[in-house]
C-alpha cells in the first residue's frame, strides 16, 4: 500500500479549506478497503465536524455496498485525531466506536491537549497506529499552528510596500499607493491566510485602511488589532466597519505578543508604518518579512523604511523567494 501517495492526497484535500478552517489546522482524511478509497473527509469549517468524522459518516452510507464491517477498513489522516472535547467531540473515540482497526497518521498534533494522547487512546483500544508519514508536509501546511504550539506565541509576518529607493510614504502624510494593483490584490490572499491583522494608529489615521481580506472565496476574516494609546478615533472609518477589532493600549510589544499565548490566534500579519515595523524587528518577534517593491521612487520627500541598507539581512533574515508581480517584485524573507 502506497501510504505516502495517499497521505499527499489527504493533504491536498485538506488544503481546499485553509481559509475556512482557520484558526484550526486543516486536516484531510481518507478511508480505504484494501487499496480502494471508500470515503474522504476534511475539516471544512471552523467549529464544524473534523475530517475523521466527515469521512466516517460518508463511509457509513456505503456499508453493505463497498464493505461489510468497519474492521475491514484503514484510515489515513494528516493529523493526529483529537482526544478532548472542544467545539466537537473527541475524534479518537469516534474512530474506536466505528470499529476501524488501522490508522495511518501524518503528524502528531503539537497541541498539548492532544499531542500523543489521541494515539495512545487508539492503541489502548486495539487500533493499529502508524504515524510520521509525510509529517514535514503536514507541518508545513499547518505552519502557524505548529509554530504557535511549539513556541507559545503566534507566527508573525511583516508585510511592507516599498519604493525602489526604500521609502514607505511621503512626508506630507497623504496616502501613497506605491505598488501596482496586482500586488495589492496579492496582499488580500496573505490577509486571508492569517488569523489576525495588527496595525498602528498612524496608519489608521493616514490611510483609512479597511484591513480586511477582500477575496472572491469564503474566508474567516482575520481579527483586527489596533496598537495605539489614542482613543479618539473616528469609529465610522473603514477599519471599524462590520469588523471584529480590538484596541490595545499596552506599549510593550513583547507583552502584547505574550498576551496571545492562550488565544486561538496562530498567525498575525503586521501591516504598519516604519516605526511599528522596526519596533517588532528590534524586539526579535518577526518570523517572516514580505516586501512588495515598486520600480518607482519617492525621493527626498519619502520616509525611509529602515535607517541602513540591507536592514532585513542585518536583522537575521534570508531571502527565500523573489518573483515579479507585473511591474513590482515580491520578496519573501524568513528568519535564519
Amino acid at each position: 500500500m502506497n501510504y505516502e501517495k495517499l497521505m499527499k492526497r489527504a493533504i491536498a484535500l485538506a488544503d481546499q479549506y485553509k481559509y475556512t478552517a482557520k484558526p484550526n489546522p486543516v486536516v484531510g482524511c481518507i478511508i480505504l478497503k484494501d487499496e480502494k478509497i471508500v470515503s474522504e473527509g476534511a475539516h471544512e469549517e471552523y467549529g464544524s465536524n473534523h475530517a475523521e468524522i466527515n469521512a466516517i459518516e460518508k463511509a457509513k452510507k456505503l456499508q453493505g455496498k463497498l464493505f461489510q464491517s468497519f474492521q475491514e477498513l484503514t484510515m489515513v489522516c494528516t493529523l493526529e485525531p483529537c482526544n478532548h472535547f472542544g467545539k466537537t467531540g473527541p475524534c479518537s473515540e469516534a474512530i474506536i466506536s466505528s470499529g476501524i482497526k488501522k490508522i495511518i497518521i501524518g503528524a502528531k498534533d503539537p497541541n498539548p491537549m492532544v499531542s500523543g494522547k489521541g494515539i495512545d487512546n487508539l492503541i489502548k483500544n486495539g487500533v493499529n497506529v502508524r504515524y510520521g508519514i509525510c509529517q514535514e508536509l503536514v507541518k508545513k501546511q499547518n505552519r502557524t499552528f505548529f509554530f504557535k504550539n511549539i513556541n507559545k506565541r503566534p507566527f508573525i509576518t511583516v508585510k511592507i510596500a516599498s519604493s525602489i529607493d526604500g521609502k514607505s510614504h511621503l512626508l506630507d502624510g497623504l496616502r501613497t499607493y506605491i505598488t501596482c494593483e496586482e500586488s495589492r490584490a496579492d496582499v488580500q490572499n496573505i490577509r486571508a491566510l492569517n488569523d489576525a491583522i495588527l496595525t498602528g494608529g498612524n496608519t489608521l489615521i493616514n490611510d483609512n485602511p479597511k484591513m480586511n481580506a477582500r477575496v472572491s472565496f469564503p474566508v474567516n476574516q482575520p481579527k483586527k488589532y489596533l496598537l495605539s494609546s489614542k482613543t479618539n478615533f473616528d469609529f465610522t472609518s473603514e477599519f471599524f466597519k462590520n469588523s471584529d477589532y480590538e484596541i490595545i493600549t499596552e506599549t510593550n510589544i513583547k507583552k502584547i505578543i505574550d498576551s496571545f499565548k492562550n488565544t486561538e490566534i496562530n498567525g498575525i500579519l503586521v501591516e504598519a508604518g516604519p516605526k511599528l515595523v522596526n519596533a517588532f524587528l528590534l524586539a526579535n518577534l518577526v518570523d517572516e518579512v514580505i516586501i512588495y517593491q515598486s520600480p518607482n521612487t519617492l525621493g527626498k520627500n519619502g520616509v525611509d523604511w529602515f535607517k541602513e541598507d540591507n536592514a532585513i539581512e542585518k536583522f537575521g533574515f534570508k531571502l527565500e523567494s523573489s518573483y515579479k508581480i507585473k511591474s513590482d517584485t515580491k520578496n519573501i524573507y524568513s528568519k535564519c
